[in-house]
């Protein structure tokens, strides 16, 4: 089924957005300035980063009061019709509190594996959440999913894989990452896609059944994340871990001051913090919106066509050097999400087939009409 023009501006909404995010986030973490201690290091501070994630989905929230009231003066009904604002307005909030907690977990645990792996590593592996989403779709939401579905997500998997070897292989100067951290930082990547399939399947359950506005549900998700995870803050102030998790000026799980000096110290902290919390606040709510509007698999199928915009990215900025075996991944990744999508694939292939079988069908005509002679008897 073709999608409607709505459903294209989201699923674009989502790729740029979510593409800028994780290139925001990159940017930080690869960032130094001086700290709480005096010394300059690099910005490690995954939690306080996750903190800003939920302040971009609080905007959501924000937002659909705005436009909710403003519609609401017309006294015309159209907040009842509007794009963003129609749906089930009346709802227990709590019910998104899972998903909220789903997405802080999942989040905290891709940052901290972000600080240690590649920039298109963590992305790559992120991709692996498609195979979870189909899964438990089947599993959960009794859906059944075709043998062009199920090769395109086993394409979409074996692109992803080649691409993260690729980059575990290279040697990528610059940014000193061992081979245990990046084998802990793609691990924990990999967790975190198994809390994140969850939430997507919680929310096409829950949210898409009951019409929420995807604003007011983004937003509430990041209320509940923000207070949640602000509330740990305090603990993980006091927590002393060991390397490579301890990378601030107190060698705590997360120390909230340094990070607040280390951004006071470096600009560049700013515009990347406010690119993290503005570009959140699109994706997720584009990403919920296209949950409702289409699929939670859908969804995980378009969030990995990001890796093809960030990997450009970190090559023509230096983050990463190239290596041949990403042209063999990207190739499969592609081929499987156009194949899942049913998008070019298919129709390519029943467009060569339809012009191979005129050219082929016409000769065979021709060539019958030129060898009946004029005086066969048959004709007569």
């Amino acid at each position: 089924m073709a999608w409607s023009r709505y459903q294209l501006i989201l699923a674009v909404t989502m790729v740029v957005t979510g593409s800028i995010n994780t290139l925001s986030t990159k940017w930080a973490d690869n960032l130094e300035a001086v700290g709480a201690d005096g010394q300059v290091r690099a910005f490690s501070h995954p939690f306080v980063q996750a903190c800003a994630m939920f302040i971009g989905e609080m905007l959501c929230l924000l937002t659909f009061k705005v436009i909710y009231h403003n519609l609401k003066r017309r006294r015309d009904g159209s907040e009842d019709t509007h794009e963003l604002t129609k749906g089930n307005r009346d709802f227990n909030p709590f019910i998104l509190f899972v998903p909220a907690m789903c997405d802080m977990i999942a989040t905290s645990v891709m940052y901290i594996g972000l600080n240690l792996t590649y920039a298109s590593s963590f992305q790559m592996f992120r991709g692996s959440v498609i195979i979870f989403v189909g899964v438990l779709s089947v599993a959960f939401l009794n859906r059944v999913l075709k043998g062009r579905e199920w090769t395109g997500i086993v394409f979409v998997i074996i692109g992803l894989a080649i691409v993260g070897l690729s980059d575990f292989l290279a040697n990528d100067g610059g940014i000193d990452h061992s081979r245990n951290n990046v084998i802990t930082g793609d691990l924990l990547i990999i967790t975190a896609q198994v809390i994140t399939s969850v939430q997507m399947v919680y929310e096409e359950r829950f949210v898409a059944g009951l019409d929420i506005p995807a604003l007011q549900a983004v937003g509430w998700e990041g209320f509940f994340g923000f207070s949640v995870l602000g509330t740990l803050l305090i603990p993980f102030y006091f927590i002393h871990v060991g390397p490579p998790f301890n990378n601030n000026a107190r060698g705590t799980l997360e120390d909230f001051f340094d990070a607040l000096i280390q951004i006071r110290n470096n600009w560049q902290l700013v515009f990347a913090i406010t690119g993290t919390i503005i570009s959140i606040a699109f994706f997720n709510f584009a990403g919920i919106s296209v949950t409702k509007e289409i699929s939670a698999t859908t969804r995980m199928v378009l969030d990995s066509v990001r890796t093809l915009v960030i990997w450009l990215v970190a090559l023509t900025v230096g983050w990463q050097q190239f290596h041949a075996l990403q042209i063999l991944g990207f190739g499969g990744l592609l081929f499987g999400m156009c194949l899942y999508n049913n998008v070019f694939v298919f129709q390519c292939w029943s467009a060569v087939r339809a012009f191979y079988m005129r050219r082929r069908y016409g000769y065979q005509e021709t060539e019958g009409i030129v060898s009946i002679s004029a005086d066969d008897p048959q004709i007569a």
